[in-house]
């Protein structure tokens, strides 16, 4: 138990760097996935065509490649140059990996929608942006909760990935103390970490989805 005890403080440390990059994916991913889905369902055909492009390789490749290069090999595209620090690289890659499937899920929502309700809206003087705001989104965020509350648990584990990259958070500070004291305790433990994490989660969007469902 004193040994637990000793684990507590690293091992929230890390989980500091793992809730943080979780935050900030999730505020970037989120926002970027629905102006990517009304890309995807746009008239413009070289637009739906070139986030389809976009959405297809975010999609493709793992994650984990996509973190290696943006933090390795993106300084020595031509024309790009760019050296991100471990974090913020982490996040383009997060962000961008995100996104797509966010964009996926918000499409499938908006073509949910019945054309019916768009005609209606037009009807009654209503703009574009005005049906999406006002009518749409609210019923597309209801028919979008559990696919997202899925992909938010999901990016909570995957923020593990971050390990290739150095980053000191939970996964990582864990596998120190293995490597350390020759012990899976600390796997343990951070396995208990994630379970709360996610738990805490299942909560918000289990109340989410409640107050969706009252308002009905």
């Amino acid at each position: 138990m004193e040994y637990i005890l000793r684990l507590l403080p690293p091992l929230a440390e890390g989980s500091l760097v793992t809730l943080k990059l979780f935050a900030i994916t999730l505020v970037l991913a989120l926002p970027l996935g629905l102006a990517l889905a009304l890309a995807r369902v746009s008239r413009f055909g070289a637009l739906r065509r070139a986030v389809s492009g976009f959405i297809w390789l975010m999609r493709g490749t793992p994650l984990m490649l996509q973190l290696l290069f943006v933090y390795y090999a993106l300084p020595f595209v031509p024309y790009v140059g760019i050296r991100l620090p471990d974090f913020p690289a982490a996040v383009v890659a997060f962000a961008l990996n995100y996104a797509a499937y966010f964009a996926e899920i918000f499409r499938a929502g908006i073509q949910s929608i019945d054309r019916g309700q768009y005609e209606g809206a037009k009807a009654l003087g209503l703009s574009y942006p005005q049906t999406m705001r006002r009518i749409v989104m609210p019923q597309v965020i209801r028919r979008t909760l559990p696919p997202l509350a899925n992909e938010t648990i999901t990016l909570i584990k995957d923020t593990s990935l971050i390990y290739v990259l150095a980053l000191n958070d939970l996964l990582r500070a864990a596998r120190g103390f293995v490597q350390r004291d020759f012990t899976i305790t600390p796997f343990i433990v951070a396995a208990v970490f994630y379970l709360l994490m996610t738990l805490m989660l299942t909560w918000v969007f289990q109340r989410l989805e409640r107050r969706y469902a009252e308002q009905d």
